[in-house]
């Protein structure tokens, strides 16, 4: 508030005696406050009450010129086990990356080095420009983390486990939890231990939102939702981008990241194998084309750009890498009755780069 607890006290002693400047200082105090003056009988009793309330906390300020995220050959190694090598990475603020790689890819990795829970073999990360190893406590002050695996207190009710983790984190926008409480269709009132893992995933994820962070680092944050939640929180997720929030999504549900991200990283074995938007890397993965014929499939093996071809009568399905005009020429001299063509989905763009082994983001 602007007012010092010894200024407020003069405040009400001076309003009470009649001093109209006095009265309308305090008016805008009670606005502040979110109270109404009417409530109290004297303008000293107001005044006392504001003395009471906790003095209000500075803006968070966000870093101007830094990236929301950036690492430096940032590594990992556990003896032998190299869980991250060398990842070179930056996130610019109010973007939603998804980061993707099968299970043991490092995934995990980089976000526990990201909060500074484990120390990195090599390399550093910034969050905001805040070296995440020297000083992790000013960086986890802009950020919220929704882990893979929830430990929570089972004796809690929802109500007080999301208490006690705004005031660990330090910043709570209290309308909008309540407002997310009931998005998620959430019983606060029950103890954690009753919770399903659907509702206690929705717990953690309300008490990530609810901060409003400038970087939310989520790992896996819908497992266990259903569908009607799951859209839920991709609607959560957009919203907080619009606000300028920065999401870093480490998520199993390829459909999810396609539909909410507006890069993508691909991890592999600890090492980052592609970074960029879907249409860039569609870009550099095979159209796919099914053309049914009039006449005999001619031979495509000779046609430059075109491989993974399957015949099946008259009907030919391809991929082509490059442009598409001398499969179009040879096709022609066949007569198309029918042809179809479509960009790979994320589904398949992982796959080109992992095959079908070992392909579990």
């Amino acid at each position: 508030m602007a007012k010092t607890t010894a200024t407020l006290a003069e405040l009400g002693r001076r309003a009470d005696a009649g001093d109209d400047g006095a009265m309308y200082a305090l008016i805008d105090v009670a606005a502040e406050l979110g109270v109404d003056p009417d409530d109290y009988k004297t303008w000293t009793a107001l005044a006392s009450f504001a003395e009471s309330r906790p003095k209000a906390k500075a803006p968070r300020r966000r870093a101007k010129a830094a990236p929301a995220i950036r690492t430096q050959g940032l590594s990992k190694s556990y003896g032998d086990t190299k869980a991250l090598v060398s990842l070179d990475l930056e996130v610019p603020k109010t973007e939603v990356l998804g980061y993707l790689g099968p299970n043991g890819a490092g995934k995990t990795t980089t976000i526990r080095l990201l909060l500074g829970l484990i120390k990195p073999t090599a390399g550093r990360s910034e969050i905001f420009g805040i070296d995440t190893q020297r000083d992790p406590v000013a960086a986890h002050k802009h950020t919220a983390f929704v882990p893979g695996e929830v430990s929570l207190w089972p004796s809690l009710t929802g109500a007080e486990t999301l208490h006690l983790l705004g005031r660990i984190h330090g910043e709570v926008d209290i309308a909008y939890r309540d407002e997310l409480v009931e998005r998620f269709d959430l019983d606060p009132s029950k103890k954690v231990r009753a919770y399903s893992k659907g509702n206690r995933q929705k717990l953690i994820l309300i008490a990530s939102l609810m901060t409003r962070a400038d970087l939310l680092l989520l790992d896996e944050p819908t497992a266990g939702l259903d569908p009607l939640m799951e859209r839920t929180f991709r609607e959560c997720v957009g919203e907080a981008k619009e606000r300028g929030q920065t999401v870093f999504l480490s998520s199993h549900i390829l459909s999810e990241v396609e539909a909410l991200c507006d890069r993508i990283a691909i991890l592999r074995a600890g090492e980052l194998v592609e970074v960029g938007t879907l249409e860039q890397m569609r870009h550099l993965t095979a159209l796919q084309v099914e053309a049914q014929l009039d006449g005999t499939v001619p031979d495509l093996s000779r046609i430059p750009g075109v491989h993974g071809f399957e015949v099946h009568g008259k009907t030919v399905r391809c991929q082509v890498t490059g442009p598409m005009e001398p499969l179009l020429r040879a096709l022609a001299k066949a007569g198309v009755h029918h042809m179809t063509s479509r960009e790979p989905s994320l589904e398949e763009l992982f796959l080109a780069h992992y095959g079908g082994s070992d392909a579990h983001p």
